[in-house]
């Protein structure tokens, strides 16, 4: 799947091996828009594939998170003004699961802590709706949020998104992030309380 992706802010250190992505972070790159700090920041790292309509977007994440803020999951974004970014990000001493959502401006929320460095994302645009989970053990899935998402230009089933692994470190560099296993198909449409693969 990498080798359909082109960079957004291609980072100086990163190399895929073995199906595998290494990203290794520049210093003080991040995602963000206006909302509490008033600064906009785009200079985070995102290996994007094109997609066109709804999807299912899927990876694993392994990172060596130490620094307050370091971040990697999955990207969804329409624009610089438009996107969504979920995973993992080192918050007061420990890893937990988060969510950014920006349309002009970011908001941010936290879940549950992370209790692996180790863990999987996954989002589903579906009927003009963003479904994101996360699973710590690649079999059970928890709803991390549901939030919708149409695209502004177009509110049709040919919407156009750029899709992919997304790390960053807005307070160092130097994260270490190992992406494998990212897919991209049609939509997984269940129950949103079935919590199974």
């Amino acid at each position: 799947m990498f080798e359909q992706c082109r960079w957004i802010n291609e980072p100086a250190q990163w190399r895929i091996e073995n199906g595998t992505l290494f990203v290794t972070t520049d210093a003080n790159t991040d995602f963000w828009r206006k909302t509490h700090y008033g600064f906009v920041r785009d200079s985070g790292h995102v290996l994007a594939a094109s997609v066109n309509g709804d999807f299912t977007a899927e990876v694993a994440v392994d990172g060596d998170f130490s620094a307050l803020y370091d971040q990697a999951g999955l990207m969804v974004r329409e624009s610089a003004q438009r996107w969504i970014k979920a995973g993992a990000e080192y918050n007061d001493g420990a890893l937990a699961f988060s969510t950014v959502l920006t349309d002009e401006r970011s908001d941010w929320s936290l879940g549950a802590p992370a209790s692996t460095p180790r863990f999987r994302i996954r989002m589903t645009f579906a009927q003009g709706v963003l479904k994101v989970q996360c699973s710590a053990d690649e079999t059970h899935w928890t709803l991390m949020r549901i939030a919708s998402f149409a695209p502004s230009a177009s509110r049709d089933a040919n919407a156009r998104w750029l899709v992919g692994p997304m790390c960053c470190t807005p307070e160092r560099g130097g994260l270490t992030v190992r992406f494998s296993d990212f897919r991209i198909g049609p939509p997984i449409v269940k129950d949103l309380h079935d919590v199974s693969m």
